[in-house]
């Protein structure tokens, strides 16, 4: 990138040379758009309309009852789950996709308070969720019905310069953080944040769903405790598409799911009249699943995952994080050349 603002010519040539150019040919723009709010909707991959179809047409049509099996749906939100565990570097068999941001955060937040919960003396003390005033909404939101159920206190912090000296009060059982802000495009160090939540006692949990499909995630490598995110932005699963949840290894066989349904149980269909929850993530299951949109995620995923072949260690997200940044910069200079003193850039350097 030239170290002044690009020319159009330098953009066209950056363009010819940028090996994930021809993954624009898997979504399906309107001529001449340039689209630039897939944070808050992705766009449509060319792939969906065609796979929805034979979902519905064939699947459902045709197969009937049959296709839970002969169609695979029944395990659909853990082979979903897979690949999505290859974008936040989780392992296979740890996350499922199912369900609301807003409803997965319930879970895990709610799973979160009741490990604490079960410490003993070291409960009492611990009435505490820590959050920003700047998170999402729905997460606060979240927090608070919570809170109230559940006897515990919702702190915010006004930015994270407090989080340390709010950690050391010892009264924190949960940390409760959106990894990067939906409004300034701030990341979280979530390695650094994670340790220093885990040495003074507390429990990580983070909302990923303005990271997953931008930048990379590293879950297991960071030792989260849990995390859930988002279908239908940078992973252009479609409006409303399922959502995702993780739970780390350590949790994955005791955690207690507040939504226990029939999805979840250990043999749903020996149909007993008592709950045995299934072991690992899949017990964040609750009822029979939407298995038309999660066909539309499913194609979603593979638009991101397919820029795995741009990079030499055949991580997409390593790939895709180097075009983000490439393109950020190259607005950035662009807008401070041609529009200096008329604007503040809010993007962190």
């Amino acid at each position: 990138m030239p170290s002044a603002a690009p020319t159009l010519d330098d953009c066209r040539a950056l363009d010819r040379q940028d090996p994930l150019r021809e993954l624009r040919d898997l979504f399906s723009l309107p001529e001449g758009v340039i689209y630039l709010d897939g944070n808050s909707l992705g766009a449509l991959p060319r792939a969906a309309p065609a796979r929805i179809a034979e979902v519905v047409a064939r699947e459902w049509g045709e197969g009937l009852i049959r296709s839970w099996n002969t169609a695979r749906w029944f395990d659909l939100p853990q082979r979903l789950g897979d690949k999505v565990a290859r974008l936040v570097g989780a392992a296979p068999g740890s996350v499922v996709c199912t369900d609301s941001t807003s409803i997965n955060l319930y879970k895990v937040l709610f799973a979160a308070m009741t490990q604490v919960l079960r410490r003993g003396a070291d409960a009492a003390s611990r009435r505490v969720v820590l959050s920003e005033r700047d998170n999402f909404p729905t997460d606060l939101y979240i927090a608070q019905s919570l809170c109230r159920e559940r006897g515990f206190t919702l702190v915010l912090l006004d930015d994270a310069a407090g989080l340390d000296a709010a950690l050391a009060a010892g009264d924190v059982a949960v940390l409760m953080l959106t990894h990067v802000n939906y409004r300034t495009g701030a990341m979280h160090d979530m390695r650094a944040i994670t340790a220093a939540a885990r040495a003074a006692g507390a429990l990580a949990v983070w909302d990923l769903a303005h990271s997953v499909g931008a930048v990379p995630v590293r879950l297991d490598d960071c030792a989260a405790d849990f995390a859930i995110g988002c279908g239908y932005k940078y992973l252009n699963g479609g409006p409303g598409a399922p959502a995702f949840v993780w739970a780390h290894a350590r949790h994955a066989g005791h955690f207690e799911q507040p939504l226990a349904g029939w999805w979840g149980h250990a043999a749903p269909f020996e149909f007993t009249p008592d709950y045995r929850p299934a072991e690992g993530v899949g017990r964040y299951l609750c009822g029979t699943q939407p298995i038309i949109a999660l066909a539309g995620l499913d194609c979603g995923l593979d638009t991101v995952l397919a820029a795995a072949s741009c990079d030499a260690t055949g991580d997409p997200m390593t790939a895709l994080r180097r075009k983000s940044l490439a393109l950020t910069d190259a607005f950035i200079a662009l807008v401070e050349a041609r529009c200096d003193g008329r604007f503040d850039i809010a993007t962190p350097r």
